[in-house]
């Protein structure tokens, strides 16, 4: 194996020495590869995760809905930007909305959504280990 120094001096990236294909994996691999739709899907509903502020929000939402007012108490920002972040996570189908005659309360979409943020932070929680 060669080492190729990466962004960091201390880390390093193991590459191949030489450039032989291994036809079984490159044909498992390939099955398994999504759509370039559902590729570009997955990859806005991820950059819509990624943002901290929403991301904190998806968390607050897994333990209980809550309603606009509420949920910018949690997180810590306004009522107008909350409303602003929760539009965006409609879009992307990451929450639902009920009315309860004036108030509009928040939960996650459903269980995909719940597995992705839990997985997500126990993943960034190991790594504080």
């Amino acid at each position: 194996m060669t080492h190729v120094t990466n962004v960091r001096p201390a880390e390093t990236l193991e590459v191949c020495d030489t450039h032989c294909t291994h036809p079984e994996a490159v044909a498992q691999a390939r099955e398994v590869v999504p759509n370039e739709r559902c590729v570009e899907d997955a990859s806005a509903l991820l950059k819509a995760v990624a943002d901290p502020t929403r991301l904190r929000m998806l968390s607050a939402l897994a333990a209980t809905e809550l309603c606009v007012h509420d949920l910018s108490l949690v997180v810590g920002i306004s009522e107008s930007a909350t409303s602003h972040q929760l539009r965006l996570l409609k879009m992307h189908r990451l929450v639902t909305a009920r009315k309860v005659g004036r108030s509009v309360y928040y939960q996650l979409a459903d269980h995909h959504v719940t597995l992705l943020i839990g997985n997500a932070l126990e993943h960034a929680r190991e790594r504080e280990r």
